[in-house]
């Protein structure tokens, strides 16, 4: 264990060096070199490893002769080599377009890549790679008017606590003297925090480009942290995140930006639990929000079983005013590998049958951050019309 703690205290400090920066690397250095790929844009500066390669199959090498196994973590595990020289490398299967979390896994402990940019993901600081993306450059960085991602500290009434939300302000936002904009109020997933949307998710890239192209009205993006410690899944968590809402995000953001304060002007979203959470709060106080965006979620049975009923009771003696006052109630899911596939279809057909207006719309690549961000692609100019 002793030896364990040393090596991963050696990774963490960069004491490991991809093999295309070690000079005693010897024949993986000379692999890396006749391969056509690239180094992953989420790599640290310089640094060589990851590589994807042409058909997206990704390519890493670890320098640690001390460990005695190392494996990636992709979702799937693969199983590294070690050469003689202590370098360990694996190509993996061809892997998806857009971000991905993954974890390097020392003797069966799982680290952040010292190689890669971190994310806060799954709960913890988590390895992040970005696989190319050729489906029309709709979060690719463009010559166009760029908008301003802000980080604000507001007072959480129910948190007791100063917290930070993440602001989306368009381009133009400070010099246009006396305009008021609509806002969205997006929420980030399980083990993820307010920098999902920004980091993660390049929500002001993906803005900037349906603004600039005119398929998306300005607006502002709210992403606060929706985190509250021992909740869970419970309704008690659901409750407290529609309170800060209600009664901390909303006010703040009204007092200090430049917004429009009616229900028409406001949307809200959320993928997987920010899913849930629109669902509780965005059906119940459909006086607030006229657009409510649901991805990758639906009510997780049996486990929300009475919560999703009193939601249905709720539809079922309110059904018009629901209809009339969601002027689009927009529910996307990741295709069948979606880990909410079975719950929000279940969802879907209790809805249909209450009757309940809505609009679904699938994008293969089941609970992942490139299906959310096609999610706000398409989302986002709906809102406001």
């Amino acid at each position: 264990m002793r030896k364990l703690v040393h090596l991963c205290c050696l990774l963490m400090l960069g004491g490991y060096q991809c093999y295309a920066q070690n000079n005693n690397a010897g024949s993986a250095t000379s692999n890396m070199a006749n391969t056509a790929g690239v180094p992953a844009a989420t790599n640290i500066r310089q640094a060589k490893s990851p590589v994807i390669l042409p058909n997206n199959r990704v390519m890493f090498s670890i320098k640690a002769p001390d460990a005695k196994k190392l494996q990636i973590d992709l979702g799937k595990k693969y199983d590294m080599q070690k050469d003689s020289s202590g370098v360990w490398t694996v190509t993996t299967d061809s892997i998806g377009e857009g971000f991905h979390y993954y974890s390097l896994l020392i003797d069966g402990v799982a680290v952040a890549d010292p190689a890669s940019e971190s994310f806060y993901g799954m709960g913890r600081m988590a390895s992040g790679i970005e696989i190319p993306f050729s489906g029309g450059g709709y979060y690719a960085e463009k010559d166009v008017p760029h908008g301003d991602v802000r980080i604000k500290k507001y007072y959480s009434a129910k948190a007791k606590a100063w917290r930070r939300v993440f602001i989306y302000t368009p381009p133009g936002y400070d010099f246009k003297t006396g305009e008021k904009f609509p806002v969205l109020y997006i929420l980030h997933g399980g083990g993820e925090d307010e920098r999902g949307w920004a980091n993660q998710g390049k929500t002001d890239v993906i803005l900037d480009n349906l603004i600039a192209e005119k398929k998306a009205k300005p607006m502002l993006v709210v992403m606060p942290d929706a985190n509250f410690s021992g909740a869970g899944f419970s309704e008690d968590y659901l409750l407290a995140v529609e309170a800060e809402i209600k009664e901390s995000i909303i006010p703040f953001i009204e007092k200090n930006y430049h917004t429009k304060n009616d229900a028409l002007h406001r949307a809200l979203a959320g993928l997987s639990m920010g899913g849930l959470n629109t669902l509780y709060t965005g059906i119940k106080n459909n006086n607030m929000f006229s657009y409510l965006g649901v991805f990758s979620s639906g009510w997780i049975m049996p486990m929300q079983d009475k919560i999703a009923s009193a939601q249905y009771d709720y539809l079922k003696k309110n059904q018009l005013q629901v209809n009339t006052n969601l002027k689009k109630f927009w529910i996307a899911m990741g295709g069948k590998e979606d880990i909410a596939y079975n719950n929000c279809q279940a969802m879907l057909a209790k809805l249909k049958e209450l009757n309940i207006n809505y609009t679904y719309y699938e994008y293969p690549g089941g609970h992942t951050w490139p299906v959310w961000r096609n999610n706000l692609y398409h989302f986002a100019p709906l809102l406001f019309q």
